[in-house]
């Protein structure tokens, strides 16, 4: 549930995770990014994001960061940091997180808490920046922001901040986390990593021929437990890995469908059913505040 807590002074937000739905790298820029095409999915699983505006001008985070973040590199908190020093706002804020998004596991967890703050605050402190002000600003925290900024699932290129809404039929997918934290850093640095992929078109897309992600085969040598994990997803369906990180997914036509498949995992896997959306909660949230 989302809105006002007005007993607490607490306004609640989404922060909805996302899928790669596949990733390619197509090269690298001069300046040592790389260049990729995927598919974002957003979903309607995610973190929580609750806020409330301070007088004195002091961004606070209430409650614990993620381990082994500092509050003042958590991207929630930069977030906020750069909203108001952009718009020169005068209040403050305290930042809470409910976290259900794992942490490495590719879903985007850090930059969707990071949008959702850039969102809300812009509407909480009135500072008036419209969509486009605010995916440029989220792309200073990282490239995966201004997605969940726009809201919508889309297709990308670029380092991935190049957007275009995509339209996707209904579908459930089965995500489930291995447990493990993956460096982005050291995966982008792998030499066993494919970084001259063709360049694809969302024809391509469209046609069922992108599936993969450069880092699967990558994480499935250096993790055992990607690797054990895309074996048992494996049995229910086609298992793809999200993003940089360990978390792995199958796509089913129908909630039913994805029900069944979880059912028959083993029970000791960490898995879950959430929902594709074409709109983010969180601008049904913005609307209704």
């Amino acid at each position: 549930m989302s809105g006002v807590d007005l007993n607490a002074g607490w306004s609640w937000w989404p922060a909805p995770a996302k899928l790669n739905l596949f990733l390619n790298i197509t090269g690298r820029r001069a300046d040592g990014y790389h260049q990729l095409q995927t598919v974002f999915r957003l979903l309607d699983w995610g973190d929580r994001i609750r806020l409330r505006v301070r007088d004195d001008g002091q961004i606070r985070r209430d409650g614990p960061s993620i381990a082994g973040v500092a509050e003042q590199d958590d991207l929630a908190v930069r977030a906020a940091v750069l909203l108001q020093k952009t718009v020169k706002i005068a209040q403050g804020v305290d930042i809470g997180i409910e976290k259900h998004i794992p942490a490495g596991g590719g879903f985007g967890g850090g930059s969707s808490d990071a949008a959702t703050v850039l969102v809300a605050l812009n509407r909480l402190w009135g500072a008036g920046l419209d969509q486009d002000a605010l995916a440029a600003l989220g792309l200073q925290l990282g490239a995966d922001v201004p997605v969940f900024v726009r809201g919508r699932s889309a297709w990308a290129q670029g380092i991935g901040e190049q957007l275009a809404p995509i339209a996707l039929a209904p579908a459930w997918y089965v995500i489930a986390d291995p447990g493990v934290h993956v460096p982005t850093a050291a995966l982008f640095g792998s030499p066993d990593l494919t970084r001259d992929a063709p360049e694809a078109k969302i024809a391509d897309f469209a046609s069922g021929s992108l599936l993969g992600n450069a880092f699967e085969p990558v994480l499935r040598r250096r993790e055992p437990a990607v690797e054990a994990v895309l074996i048992a997803l494996d049995r229910i369906g086609r298992a793809r890995l999200t993003g940089s990180g360990s978390g792995c997914f199958v796509e089913f036509a129908t909630r039913a469908a994805a029900e069944q498949g979880l059912a028959r995992l083993p029970k000791e896997l960490r898995a879950w059913v959430a929902a594709g959306v074409e709109r983010s909660p969180l601008l049904d949230v913005l609307e209704r505040y």
